[in-house]
């Protein structure tokens, strides 16, 4: 069996443009991946196809050094744009292995390790940025079965934040808590946006409030600034979604500081991805892999999830994006009360919807503006200007 080529489709979700690869053989067996980056859906697109000539002619099951190739040969580093593009085509050919061998992914990982996955809902927060409103949806959340969920009560905060934003919220995090009960995890999201100073600030004055983690609260570059905050932080510190290498991790790791572990699959491929999950494991850590991309990462998150003794929390977003989503995949991931289980179908499980897919066309407004007023609502192109 060899590879032919790489089809890509761009499917445009208002808030974040997805991109998806389908690796042919010449023997009729193909496979799907992922490679969605905020704002740079082309580029990855384009990056794919710059790829491509590095597998054609290849064997789909020699893996490891299919990606060694494709990381090693540009003599690039390219970053998350460089690793969504590797990693759409290496899920792709773990997807070819798994439908030829008739086993799903998580057998070929190491088998079951969990008989279902607690999940923690993200991207419900859209009805606005009152107490009022995020108690309200929270309690839905938790309605349709919940036992955890993350938010960010941050708006467009950078760096620092004037007195009455960090009322506000405190006030969001006070809402959430004391509509889901005290038995709830609550997972406060940062996305990169404080420095080290007010990200201990927000720690300490949150703690009463018993989040289970506070996520990415300082840009990421300078690892020495996350291992200071999770060192003085009353809240426990996850990160990791933006490495896209194993050294990355592995001096994160050194210091022994952070123990919740959201490594991104998608910016890694799985190779590389259960390389790290065993950097964690040798750290006395956990990992809650970051999986708020298009559905294809959903899945593949969930038979890494499934076959890693040392998962904490499966991210899920495919319930709260635009309802089309569910007509995306042949058999998308599904939650049953705030669980979700893998099917046992062979590969992935699931095939894209090429008809569907060339229903939603890319737009460049589909991306999170993450320091703009309103981000949180998740419109899009929907709101005519991003």
């Amino acid at each position: 069996m060899r590879i032919t080529g790489i089809d890509t489709y761009v499917v445009g979700n208002p808030w974040k443009n997805w991109v998806f690869a389908v690796v042919n053989t010449d023997e009729g067996v193909s496979g799907l991946g992922e490679g969605t980056l905020n704002g740079f859906g082309r580029t990855v697109q384009a990056a794919i196809h710059e790829l491509e000539p590095l597998v054609l002619g290849r064997s789909p099951f020699d893996i490891a050094d299919i990606a060694m190739h494709l990381w090693r040969d540009v003599y690039s580093d390219g970053g998350q744009i460089h690793g969504s593009a590797l990693a759409a085509i290496e899920l792709a050919l773990w997807d070819i292995v798994g439908k030829v061998a008739g086993k799903p992914l998580y057998q070929l990982w190491g088998g079951r390790s969990h008989d279902t996955l607690r999940a923690y809902a993200n991207g419900w927060y859209r009805g606005g940025r009152t107490p009022e409103a995020i108690a309200e949806d929270a309690r839905t959340v938790v309605g349709r079965g919940y036992t955890a969920l993350k938010f960010d009560p941050f708006g467009a905060s950078w760096r620092v934040v004037d007195r009455d934003e960090m009322a506000l919220a405190l006030a969001l995090i006070e809402a959430v808590r004391d509509a889901v009960g005290p038995r709830v995890d609550i997972l406060i999201e940062g996305h990169n946006r404080f420095t080290v100073a007010t990200a201990l600030q927000f720690a300490d004055r949150m703690a009463q409030f018993s989040p289970t983690w506070f996520e990415a609260p300082v840009p990421p570059q300078r690892i020495a600034s996350t291992v200071e905050v999770a060192r003085r932080s009353p809240v426990p510190i996850a990160v990791g979604e933006d490495y896209y290498c194993r050294e990355q991790f592995a001096e994160l790791l050194q210091y022994d500081a952070v123990h919740i572990v959201q490594l991104e699959p998608q910016f890694l491929g799985m190779t590389a991805a259960r390389d790290v999950s065993g950097m964690v494991a040798a750290h006395n850590g956990v990992i809650a892999p970051h999986s708020a991309q298009g559905p294809v990462c959903s899945l593949a998150c969930a038979h890494l999830n499934l076959a890693t003794p040392h998962f904490f929390l499966h991210e899920m977003f495919d319930e709260f994006n635009e309802p089309w989503e569910q007509r995306l995949l042949t058999h998308p991931l599904q939650v049953e009360d705030g669980h979700v289980v893998p099917s046992d179908r062979p590969g992935l499980g699931a095939e894209l919807v090429v008809e569907e897919a060339l229903r939603h066309p890319y737009r460049p407004q589909n991306f999170l503006p993450l320091f703009r007023s309103g981000w949180e609502r998740r419109l899009g192109d929907t709101a005519g200007n991003g």
